[in-house]
């Protein structure tokens, strides 16, 4: 059953070549958020905050833009950070992810779902080259749309602060693009019960320029560039540190809270 869902073994089981970024969507990434997408978002606040109790605490939607900007997020520990990151913003310009195509696709349903909604533009480990993302990165932002990283580049590291080995695609695409962008912390989401906590804040947006300290900008493909890219996620990394030490406390609930529904933190594992 873990072998299954490999990347490689899951890529082999499609009925089709793997594809990514665009050419997987097939159609530009609208900002506009069609009706379908409007229902199913509808149902999941309702399931995730009504039945199953969980209180999202939201701060610093004054710092949004209007739209053709990166989104840059950690904390990602878990399936319902995504989500949180979607229901925190404005339901237009829609979030796009640039996602693990293995996640999102372990299931054919999921799949199915996904070409029809949109919001994703997959990405296989060791798949197609970098330019490929780098035109659906664009292509995101060119819309007026809301291009959403999670910085880490997995699910992975400790539950309150950002992964020591932060990956520099965030910053690669971020110095590709050379939009506004905007670091989101978000902490609560590594273990999910009924009535669980999960606290996100919206930073001052930024821009490469500031993030570099007026280094001069690097060519692509080069060594430079790739300093630059991680230069861009530490700095990113930093900021978000500071906003989870401020966080970490609204979402700590002390050891006689019952821990109902635990099973929430494994559903679409």
């Amino acid at each position: 059953m873990e072998h299954a869902r490999r990347p490689e073994a899951l890529a082999r089981s499609l009925s089709r070549p793997p594809l990514e970024g665009l050419d997987w969507l097939g159609h530009r990434p609208s900002a506009r958020a069609p009706l379908l997408y409007r229902l199913l978002l509808g149902f999941g606040r309702f399931v995730l905050m009504r039945v199953c109790a969980v209180r999202l605490e939201v701060d610093g939607r004054e710092n949004l833009p209007r739209g053709g900007f990166i989104a840059a997020a950690a904390l990602h520990r878990g399936w319902v950070d995504p989500l949180a990151v979607i229901l925190a913003l404005p339901v237009e310009p829609r979030v796009w992810f640039l996602g693990s195509a293995a996640t999102a696709f372990s299931r054919r349903w999921m799949e199915w779902l996904l070409r029809r909604t949109g919001g994703i533009l997959p990405v296989w480990r060791g798949g197609a080259d970098v330019a490929v993302h780098v035109d659906a990165a664009r292509a995101v932002v060119q819309e007026g749309g809301v291009l959403c990283l999670f910085i880490e580049g997995a699910i992975v590291g400790p539950p309150d602060r950002v992964w020591p080995g932060v990956r520099s695609g965030a910053g690669l695409l971020a110095l590709r693009t050379n939009v506004p962008i905007v670091p989101i912390a978000l902490i609560g989401g590594d273990q999910l019960y009924r009535g669980r906590r999960i606290a996100l804040r919206i930073l001052p947006p930024t821009t490469v320029a500031e993030l570099l300290d007026g280094a001069p900008a690097s060519a692509p493909d080069t060594r430079d560039e790739l300093r630059a890219a991680r230069t861009i996620v530490r700095a990113l990394a930093a900021r978000i540190d500071a906003a989870l030490l401020e966080l970490a406390p609204l979402v700590t609930d002390p050891p006689s809270k019952p821990r109902r529904w635990r099973w929430l933190t494994r559903l679409f594992r």
